[in-house]
């Protein structure tokens, strides 16, 4: 829990020091955050065959990519991309892999970086857990906000008055 605690509170700083203080769209949050490391951050869509990795991490010399699964719903996507956004705010570096499909995927992309598709499809080890505790961090307001976008009844008030009145977005 320790663990945790201060994984919130560096991703706190570090939504401050991007301006995000609530619920923002990731696409919006990717772009902030390239834009304080001065490196911008790409999101693209690809099909990717099931089962196997539902994203990958690309970082190039021109900025970093972020490549989530096409085929999946629209909230798997973002928590796809929040958990490679979790290894870029953690630091991790990316893992040379599979060059040859990268290289033709992106061919802007330097070869000798272009070398990790995502081959990590289990949290077994220590940066792929804190890279999913940083995406559900940065999900889980933002989920139940979306939740209760629809018009409200007397227990959706309720909800937003109370999460409205939380002590900070983490």
């Amino acid at each position: 829990m320790a663990g945790e605690r201060k994984l919130r509170r560096g991703l706190r700083k570090e939504l401050v020091k991007v301006g995000v203080d609530g619920p923002v769209e990731m696409a919006e949050l990717c772009r902030r955050i390239g834009e304080s490391r001065g490196r911008p951050i790409k999101l693209v869509a690809f099909p990717m065959e099931v089962p196997g990795p539902c994203g990958a991490w690309l970082s190039a010399s021109s900025g970093d990519y972020i490549v989530f699964q096409s085929e999946t719903t629209r909230i798997h996507q973002e928590h796809i991309i929040a958990h490679e956004l979790g290894h870029i705010l953690s630091g991790h570096q990316a893992e040379p892999d599979e060059e040859e499909i990268w290289s033709r995927f992106m061919p802007d992309l330097d070869p000798g970086v272009i070398r990790r598709l995502l081959k990590r499809t289990q949290y077994d080890s220590a940066r792929e857990r804190e890279a999913e505790t940083i995406a559900t961090l940065l999900l889980e307001r933002s989920l139940v906000f979306h939740l209760l976008d629809r018009p409200g009844s007397s227990r959706t008030r309720r909800m937003r008055h109370v999460l409205g009145e939380a002590r900070g977005w983490l």
